[in-house]
């Protein structure tokens, strides 16, 4: 299986801006004032980011922030999280730090996360001397293998990015070994709920650890087999909530079911057609029906695929009668079954009649 980077930190980064600044920027955190809103500027970067040549990143952003001496009422914070060597990532940094500022003629700040797996490339700088003139940019970087030798402490630290980052480093040190990377996942898992933070925040940071940990779906069943376990034993329900996890694989799996039908029948619709005009007309309304309909095809088989792990979990293998039922099951079938789920003692309380 091949890691996704890209997305969980768009999510957590969007989140948890302020927490990220204190985690990987201590003393660029200190100087903002985080009483003052803080506003990501993420189409008037996209605008500024057009050309090819600027390379691929994991994550480009641009928030205007207030700072605490009141010398400037505001300014931008230019921030990239870089997940490889790029030989050309210092005049990447000096190339959008020229554009943010001859777009908006006020102070930017540019910083930049390196999460690649190297120890020594730390690029800080890009400029030149040329006749008695001098060009510089300098900015401060984090070094996410700096954190490496911390990796035990990391999960018991107060910041959030603790976590996200213990989650990064583990899945770059088991890449190749599905096994191990269960174990670092399940442990780190324990840890969440050792914490005292509130519901939803242990939620958020486990679908980004859930996101970049990934796993095989074989191992990943154990592992959501032994979440359901430990909260029964906790009272605690965090993250095996049928309706959430139900919810997320159906999303996945119908937009990958939406997305072919829906080409599907855009084609047909466009070719029947046989005009530039028509294609596009049907392979929009193709794809917004089959997308439709994959999304809730997909919802109503991750539900059904997930109560009855945690059927088996609870009351043993299902024999074939049961089964049958939860695939013939409707969304409003599956939803009043998982609530009788919580307090059943057998199978027959779960489908018991309304």
């Amino acid at each position: 299986m091949s890691d996704d980077f890209d997305t969980p930190w768009k999510e957590v980064v969007m989140r948890h801006f302020p927490e990220f600044m204190a985690f990987y920027f201590p003393a660029a955190h200190a100087q903002i004032d985080w009483s003052l809103p803080h506003v990501f500027l993420d189409q008037e970067l996209a605008a500024l980011s057009r050309d090819a040549e600027l390379g691929k990143r994991l994550l480009d952003k641009l928030v205007s922030v207030h700072r605490l001496d009141g010398d400037e009422q505001w300014v931008l914070v230019h921030l990239e999280v870089q997940g490889w060597r790029d030989a050309d990532f210092a005049e990447r940094m000096f190339i959008y730090n020229y554009r943010v500022y001859d777009r908006y003629r006020h102070p930017v700040a540019s910083m930049a996360l390196l999460t690649d797996d190297s120890q020594h490339w730390r690029p800080t700088s890009f400029g030149w001397q040329q006749l008695g003139c001098t060009m510089q940019l300098d900015f401060p970087i984090a070094k996410m293998q700096d954190y490496a030798y911390l990796i035990a402490d990391l999960p018991s630290h107060d910041n959030p990015f603790a976590v996200v980052s213990a989650a990064h480093l583990l899945a770059q040190n088991t890449r190749g070994d599905a096994h191990r990377r269960r174990i670092a996942k399940w442990k780190l898992t324990k840890m969440l709920y050792e914490r005292d933070w509130d519901r939803q925040r242990i939620i958020d940071l486990y679908r980004i650890m859930d996101w970049i940990m990934r796993l095989p779906p074989a191992l990943e069943q154990r592992l959501r087999s032994g979440i359901i376990q430990l909260e029964r034993r906790t009272a605690m329900t965090y993250l095996s909530s049928l309706e959430r996890i139900g919810m997320e694989i159906g999303h996945e799996k119908g937009l990958k079911e939406g997305r072919e039908k829906g080409r599907e029948e855009g084609r047909k619709i466009g070719l029947s057609e046989g005009l530039n005009e028509g294609l596009n007309e049907g392979l929009n309304e193709g794809r917004k029906k089959g997308l439709n309909e994959g999304l809730q095809q997909g919802q109503r088989r991750g539900f059904a695929e997930l109560l009855a792990l945690q059927l088996q979990t609870r009351f043993g293998p299902l024999d074939a009668s049961i089964q049958a039922r939860l695939d013939g099951a409707d969304l409003g079938q599956l939803s009043r079954w998982a609530e009788n789920f919580v307090y059943a003692d057998s199978l027959a309380a779960v489908f018991r009649a309304e």
